[in-house]
This record gives structure tokens, C-alpha cells and sequence, in this order.
């Protein structure tokens, strides 16, 4: 799954005050640091607690923010997780996870780091998607392609709203009437043809007749090919020299993807998976890609604009060719730091540094979970084959506050050991608790294996690929530790889709941009040098074997992969902006032009500054990890609100 989101936090630096609180682990942090190297371009690598050292010295500055926590993409693993009130949700993060808890431990960049509020309001934060030929996906234009095909708009009108609510039960067998009979006021040809178009546009699965009743014209719906019609759109009335997958750009705030595609789908009465797309975009963003639908014209989806909130949709074409998740160039961010602290030398340096070094392409927070049970935890018991651990993990009481009826299943669980009985304490049944005790409660407590298969697929795998992430960011924490960022003998490029060692002869037509390290598995290589034991050693204390992989269980066989150790983003550009008030927007969205809202006209010097950063990265990395690298601070949930006295959703 593409990854792309973003924790929603405020990046400040500790006030002096918290100095003497945090000095003490600051010193145990940096004693357990066993050096701090130097790569041989003189930049110097430096730990997390080195930074926050240097902070509670030199910075002095009392500053309040506004924290904003959103659920992210990781989040299908945590769906019983919802927001709760700001305290609990704070309480509850207390027992979350820091980066050092996931190996994130290191920058590449020399610079010192400063404060900033990172999406203080969602629309400082925009993703374009780029797509494989690298078109950037943009909201401009609203026009319908002009298709003699297309039903009249009166389509839209001639049902009433009671009309529309009987068809919708017929069609989704939500009643156990076997038909729909409208009557045809005003009758005429002309006004029944325009019905029957209007149900068999906005109802697809159902076949309509005209019938005489007592001398008056009805109109008939019926379902004509049982409950397979619902998800197969009507093929007979769609023409054929039309693309059968309308295209179109889908413009959205504060919404992520799948929640988008599920009210359009309700809207149009048709199930989700007609829909395509080549990546999940974050929700506390506004955010534009690209959408595919099947045989839904571009007339009824321009349609939904007139009623639809947070999300717009245009710039419409006929394809013959639904999306692919993950078959996409990367994605454009346009973020908005405000409050920022920097010196403008500090700033220069701290983006220069990322338009020409880059950052270090760990894999984000929201990877591993929110919660005090952490994702890799229960993805390294299913490859231990534990699962009782993996029972236990998912479903034991947790520290930290949780919504109270997760708490009541929890305690039950721990008080009972049946299924059945803590599933009566959960009224949402499809979180992964829900699921789990489900499967228990159907399989049995012997057969824990198949009762956890009845969690989806995605989020099972998302699990082991979480202990891969794990790994992953430590090895490559050590790996930067040991030997700076140059090429070394030993390390592993990729030739093609092939991994090879860069050879003692070779090295020097390497540079760090072209290392790569393995995610765990058993198809991969290890690099030769001592970060390849280092691997080994680490699956050992885990009580796995490096060399066999492959599980009996041949879903949860991981075959590893590769992944660059140093991303370095294109398209970098920045300014820094002064402003008065925190409400108002700082630039105009692709909505605000279509609108013709003017360019926020913003003060020469104003009470805060703001640091506007633009930048382009792949598939799969984080653009948290980028932003870090430019405040040289921890994007923990945990560690932000240990730094606020507040934390307001």
C-alpha cells in the first residue's frame, strides 16, 4: 500500500522549564549513544536526544500551539482506536510509542533544528498526485465531456425523494417487496421514457415495464438478475464507443480515501469496489488525485457536486481502463510550518539540506500503530507461529485511555476468556477486536489461526510488514551509525530489480543515493558487511531465523524487499511568509482558483512567520521523515504531547 499520510502534530521544542525534567534522561539517552560518528564529507550525524539537548540549551522561547490528532493510513490496523476528548487522547498517548522505540534515531543534516506547528489547520497541508508519466493531478475544470449518450438532467428530477427511498430498498433487498410501482402523472411517452431512463441510471441492477392500472400508467422496477446486478453496473446500456471507466480528478478536506469513495458510492447507489485508484491520500489534508469508476457517466458524477461537503469532483474523461494502486510517480506536497522559530540562516540551511542531501527513508509513526501495544508486536508473534501472543496482544486490557466500551471488552476478555461474551461489550463490530472475537467465537479458542483469517487480508499482512518496518529503520540507524553516509564495500545497490555488493574496486562509482537495505525475507540478500550480522543478531533476539523466512502459513511467508536508505526529494522550494492571524489560509487551493477566490494578501511583517515548503516524493516514503529532518525533532504523538501543556483536536 502506497503510503503517504501524515500524523497530524504540533513540532515544537521543549520550553526551558521542561529542561530539568528531561535532563536527566536526556544524559542516560546520550551515555547509552555508543559514539557519534563523522562521515567523511564532515557533515556530522547526530542522535535524536543530541538535538533535544542542544534545544533545552539554546532554546528559550515560550511559545503555546493548537495540537491536531487524526487518525492515518496505518489506521485500518487501529480502526478501534477513534478519537476521543483531547485529555484522554493525550492520557492514551503517554503510553505510545517514540521514534527511538522504532529505530528512528538519526539525521544526515548538520543544521540546528527549530519549531514549527505542522497542520494547525488541515488546509496547510495539500498532496497532488503524480502519476506515472508524471502528470501532477490538479482540480481545474468542472465541464462534463459532451455525450449524446447521456440522459437529459431532467433524469436527476422527475423522481421525488419517497420514490427514490423505495427504489433504493428494492435495490439493495433491504424490503421484501418483489417490485416498485410509480405512477406516471402527466403521462406521456416522453415523460416515461425519461423515467425509466432516471431508475436505470440512478439504480443500476434494476430492469423497469410499463403496466396499465385502472387506466392509469405506472412504471414498473424489478430486480432482473438477482443480487449480482447491485455490483455489476448495467452493461447493455452503456455505449460502446464510450471508454467503459470514467476518470475524473476527486478533491477532498478532511477526508481520507476510502471514506470519500464509500459516500460516493452511497450516493450513487453502487457498491465500492467499482472504484479504483493508485493510492490512499492522508485525512487531516486536502488532497487531489485521480479516481476511476466503472460505467458511472461523467454527467452523474458532475451531479453529486451540487450535494456532496468537503469533496469536489471534475476534470472528467472516458477510459477504457480502471487504476492500479501503486502505479503512480510519487505525490507533490505543499505544507505549511507556522509559528516557526528559525533564524532565516537556519531555515536556508535546513532546506538546502533537503533539496541536496535528502532525508533518511525511515518508515513514518503511523506505521507502527498509536496505541502502548505496538503493530511490529503482534506481526513478529505471527511469524514466530504464537498465537496465543498474537490472541493475547490484540485483545488484553492496554494502557492508556481507550473509547469505554473497548475498556469493557478488554476487562471482560481478561475476566472470562470468552468470545461471545466480550463481543456483547463492543457495538462496533468491525474493528479488529470485533473481528478477531468473532472468528473466536465461530472457530473456537483451539483454532486461533483461523479465527484471526477472518480479520481482512490487508490488515493481517499489515502487521508482519510492520515488524519488517521495525527491522528496517533500526538496521538502517546502525548502518549510518557505522559508516556515515558514503558508499561503503559491502553495502547492496540495486542493478535493474537486482541487489548486488558494491565491490572494494566499484565503490567509488556509488554514492549514499544509490544504497539500499533489505526488508527481511526470503528472497532477499543481506549487505556484506558487519550491518549484515547486525540483521542476523536482530531476528535472533526475536527468536527467528534469518535464513528461513518462509512461514507455514503461506500468506504470512515474507519475501523481503528493497528500499532506499536516503531519499532525496525533488522539486524543493520554500519561503518563508509573515502573517496575523492563525485562521486565515496562507495560499490558494486548486478550489479557491475555480471559485475565483483572490490570493490571500498576507503583511511585509506580521506576528508570526510561516515556512512554506513545496516537494515531490515516491511511493512508499514519508513525507513526516522529510519534515523531520527540517525541525530536527521527534514527530512522535507521544513525544509532542509530553512538550504541550495542551492538546486541542
Amino acid at each position: 500500500m502506497e503510503t503517504v499520510e501524515m500524523t497530524s502534530v504540533s513540532l515544537k521544542r521543549p520550553h526551558p522549564e521542561d529542561g530539568v525534567a528531561n535532563a536527566d534522561e536526556i544524559k542516560r539517552q546520550k551515555i547509552s549513544e555508543k559514539d557519534k560518528t563523522e562521515n567523511n564529507s564532515g557533515q556530522s550525524v547526530e542522535t535524536v536526544a543530541e538535538q533535544q539537548e542542544k534545544s533545552l540549551l539554546e532554546n528559550t522561547k515560550n511559545e503555546t500551539a493548537n495540537e491536531e490528532g487524526e487518525e492515518q493510513e496505518d489506521e485500518e490496523l487501529e480502526d478501534s482506536e477513534e478519537d476521543g476528548d483531547p485529555e484522554s487522547f493525550a492520557d492514551m498517548m503517554k503510553h505510545g510509542l517514540t521514534e527511538s522505540d522504532v529505530g528512528i534515531t538519526k539525521f544526515v543534516s548538520s543544521h540546528k533544528g527549530f519549531s514549527g506547528i505542522l497542520k494547525e489547520r488541515y488546509s496547510d497541508f495539500v498532496v497532488h498526485e503524480i502519476a506515472k508519466d508524471g502528470h501532477v493531478s490538479h482540480l481545474d475544470d468542472f465541464t462534463v465531456p459532451v455525450d449524446n449518450e447521456d440522459p437529459s438532467e431532467e433524469t436527476f428530477t422527475v423522481l421525488s425523494d419517497e420514490d427514490k427511498k423505495r427504489l433504493e430498498e428494492l435495490q439493495l433487498f433491504k424490503n421484501k417487496e418483489t417490485s416498485v410501482a410509480i405512477e406516471v402523472i402527466e403521462d406521456s411517452k416522453e415523460k416515461r421514457t425519461i423515467i425509466h431512463q432516471a431508475i436505470k441510471s440512478l439504480f443500476p441492477g434494476l430492469e423497469t415495464k410499463t403496466e396499465d392500472r385502472d387506466g392509469k400508467k405506472y412504471i414498473i422496477a424489478y430486480h432482473a438478475a438477482g443480487k449480482k446486478a447491485l455490483a455489476n453496473p448495467r452493461k447493455h446500456s452503456w455505449p460502446k464507443s464510450r471508454g467503459s471507466y470514467c476518470h475524473f480528478v476527486l478533491y477532498k478536506e478532511n477526508k481520507d480515501t476510502m471514506d470519500a469513495i464509500n459516500v460516493l458510492s452511497k450516493f450513487l447507489r453502487v457498491k465500492p469496489n467499482i472504484f479504483s485508484y493508485m493510492g490512499t491520500k492522508d485525512k487531516r489534508a486536502i488532497t487531489v488525485q485521480e479516481i476511476a469508476v466503472l460505467r458511472i457517466t461523467a454527467q452523474r458524477l458532475a451531479h453529486l457536486n451540487k450535494c456532496l461537503m468537503n469533496f469536489k469532483l471534475g476534470n472528467f474523461s472516458y477510459k477504457n481502463h480502471p487504476l492500479k494502486l501503486g502505479e503512480l510517480q510519487g505525490n507533490h506536497f505543499t505544507v505549511v510550518l507556522r509559528n516557526i522559530t528559525g533564524t532565516d540562516n537556519q531555515i536556508e540551511e535546513a532546506m538546502q539540506s533537503l533539496r541536496e542531501i535528502g532525508f533518511i527513508n525511515y518508515y513514518g509513526m503511523q506505521r507502527f500503530g498509536t496505541t502502548a501495544v505496538p503493530t511490529y508486536q503482534i506481526g513478529r508473534a505471527i511469524l514466530q507461529n504464537n498465537w496465543t501472543e498474537v490472541m493475547d496482544l490484540i485483545l488484553k486490557p492496554r494502557p492508556g485511555a481507550e473509547k469505554g466500551y473497548l475498556v469493557k471488552c478488554r476487562e471482560e476478555w481478561a475476566k472470562t476468556r470468552d468470545p461471545a461474551a466480550a463481543l456483547k461489550k463492543l457495538p462496533v463490530k468491525r474493528c479488529v477486536e470485533g473481528q478477531l472475537l468473532r472468528g473466536l467465537s465461530k472457530y473456537g479458542m483451539k483454532n486461533i489461526i483461523s479465527a484471526f483469517g477472518i480479520i481482512p487480508r490487508n490488515n493481517r499482512l499489515m502487521y508482519i510488514h510492520s515488524y519488517q518496518s521495525y527491522v528496517w529503520n533500526n538496521m538502517v540507524s546502525k548502518r549510518i551509525e557505522d559508516y556515515g553516509l558514503k558508499a561503503v564495500p559491502g553495502d547492496l545497490v540495486l542493478k535493474g530489480a537486482t541487489a548486488v555488493h558494491i565491490e572494494e574496486d566499484d565503490v567509488n562509482n556509488y554514492t549514499i543515493h544509490d544504497v539500499v537495505m533489505p526488508l527481511p525475507g526470503f528472497d532477499v540478500i543481506y549487505p556484506k558487511h558487519k550491518i549484515g550480522e547486525a540483521y542476523k543478531e536482530m531476528l535472533v533476539a526475536d527468536n527467528l531465523d534469518i535464513n528461513n523466512m518462509r512461514h507455514k502459513i503461506r500468506d504470512y511467508s515474507l519475501s523481503g524487499a528493497y528500499r532506499k536508505i536516503i531519499i532525496r526529494p525533488q522539486n524543493v522550494n520554500w519561503e518563508v511568509v509573515a502573517y496575523d492571524d492563525p485562521k486565515i489560509p496562507l495560499f490558494n487551493t486548486d478550489l479557491d482558483k475555480l471559485e475565483g477566490k483572490p490570493v490571500p494578501v498576507l503583511p511585509t511583517e506580521g506576528k508570526f512567520r510561516a515556512l512554506k515548503m513545496e516537494f515531490s516524493l515516491p511511493p512508499s516514503t514519508y513525507a513526516t521523515m522529510a519534515i523531520r529532518e527540517v525541525l530536527k525533532m521527534d514527530t512522535s504523538i507521544k513525544n509532542q504531547t509530553q512538550l504541550n501543556t495542551t492538546w486541542l483536536r
